[in-house]
């Protein structure tokens, strides 16, 4: 087996997350380490959170706000946001983003209050 994973996202299928749609790469059951998404956010985002995930935005495409534990903070392309375990959140606007999760996404792990 090689020491390292290649993934092409127009290869990948879109499915529907809390967020919008969601490309998911490096998802498999021997890979606990990290995922990397690409996700076309749509305005109607749910605040989510995880419990043991931490996840790293950034943003490629639009523009609006990230709402992180209540707070509401301006994003724009290339700006990167580190979300914590537990911290509530989601995008409000029309963009595109890359999601890095770490450790590896797992569905179980969205929580909504």
């Amino acid at each position: 087996m090689a020491n390292y994973m290649i993934a092409r996202f127009d290869e990948i299928d879109s499915i529907e997350c809390p967020c919008g749609f969601s490309r998911r790469a490096f998802v498999s059951p021997d890979n606990p380490t990290a995922t990397m998404h690409i996700v076309d956010i749509q305005q109607d985002a749910k605040v989510h959170y995880h419990k043991k995930l931490t996840e790293v935005y950034l943003v490629l495409e639009g523009s609006g706000e990230m709402e992180l534990d209540g707070d509401r903070i301006p994003v724009a392309p290339f700006t990167a946001i580190f979300i914590k375990p537990g911290c509530r959140h989601r995008a409000v606007g029309k963009m595109r983003i890359v999601n890095v999760s770490i450790p590896a996404f797992d569905p179980e792990d969205e929580w909504f209050d």
